[in-house]
């Protein structure tokens, strides 16, 4: 057996409590100058990305025709003979629309002046007819409708004729319009402007029927982030950001909001990392875990 005088031992373990001791003080994870990553709550967090969104304005009004022709006979003392339409029918341009009895015997016709549809009729077999009273017929020409509303002034500047809108009508549904004509002046006091939108469908519509119309006028591109990523607080508008596994506040400007998403024109830029539920219980500085948010959660 080889007996190692305690200096031979010395000599060899030397080299090796040297090596262990490098290790120990140039380790990274114990370096006394480096700070420990941060560990705090778990955060859903997003990027900010870019999205286009529609500039709407909207108009709720009121139905009415755009041109109605009233029907009269011209001579007094006639009695209504025969009567052939009714409140409702589509007629024609020349159509007879009733008989009339003369005092001294014979008849004369009514005929639509234009086409399009009777809207309210007084005529009865039997009753009296003359150039003075109610009007036998009332024709809203072609079928056309307008839907009358008020704006405020800030977005009259906005509307042009011909602009295209898309109008939801009480019991007739979702039709197409158009801008007709644009008020050149405002309401005093309300500072309210008119606007008429022309509607074009072939569905019966009816007047004095409510109606929201929403008008795009164009259209800006720039950074979103969801509605829930707001804050509104007494600092003004802000948007919470996680950057190096802390939270920051940024302070934003918004514009404008579809979908639940909310276009930011300044504060935050594309490829940002916001936390996709900004809460009062992240303060500036907090250690945070981020996830990612899925597809389906955005």
């Amino acid at each position: 057996m080889t007996i190692l005088r305690a200096r031979d031992l010395s000599l060899r373990l030397a080299p090796l409590i040297a090596a262990g001791m490098f290790c120990l003080f140039s380790s990274p994870l114990l370096a006394a100058d480096d700070e420990a990553p941060p560990k705090g709550a778990a955060v859903t967090v997003l990027k900010a990305a870019k999205s286009c969104f529609a500039n709407i304005v909207e108009v709720s009004g009121t139905i009415i025709p755009r041109e109605e022709t009233q029907l009269r006979p011209e001579r007094m003392g006639l009695k209504v003979a025969e009567v052939m339409v009714d409140a409702g029918d589509s007629v024609t341009a020349g159509q007879v629309l009733a008989r009339l009895t003369l005092p001294e015997g014979g008849q004369i016709t009514v005929q639509a002046p234009v086409g399009g549809v009777i809207s309210a009729s007084t005529a009865s077999v039997g009753a009296m007819a003359s150039g003075k009273g109610e009007a036998l017929f009332s024709i809203i020409a072609r079928g056309e409708f307008d839907l009358v509303g008020m704006v405020p002034t800030r977005d009259i500047q906005k509307l042009q004729v011909n602009q295209t809108a898309r109008i939801k009508v009480i019991g007739a549904g979702e039709v197409d319009g158009k801008v007709r004509r644009l008020s050149t002046t405002v309401e005093p006091n309300s500072q309210l402007a008119q606007v008429f939108l022309g509607v074009t469908t072939n569905r019966r519509l009816l007047v004095n029927s409510s109606g929201r119309a929403q008008i795009k006028t164009g259209q800006s591109c720039g950074v979103s982030v969801p509605l829930t990523a707001i804050l509104y607080g007494s600092a003004g508008t802000v948007v919470q950001v996680v950057r190096r596994a802390r939270v920051e506040t940024r302070r934003v400007e918004t514009g404008l909001m579809a979908a639940g998403q909310v276009e930011i024109t300044s504060g935050i830029q594309e490829g940002d990392i916001v936390v996709a539920r900004a809460g009062a219980l992240l303060r500036e500085g907090d250690p945070v875990r981020a996830v990612t948010a899925s597809a389906d959660t955005k």
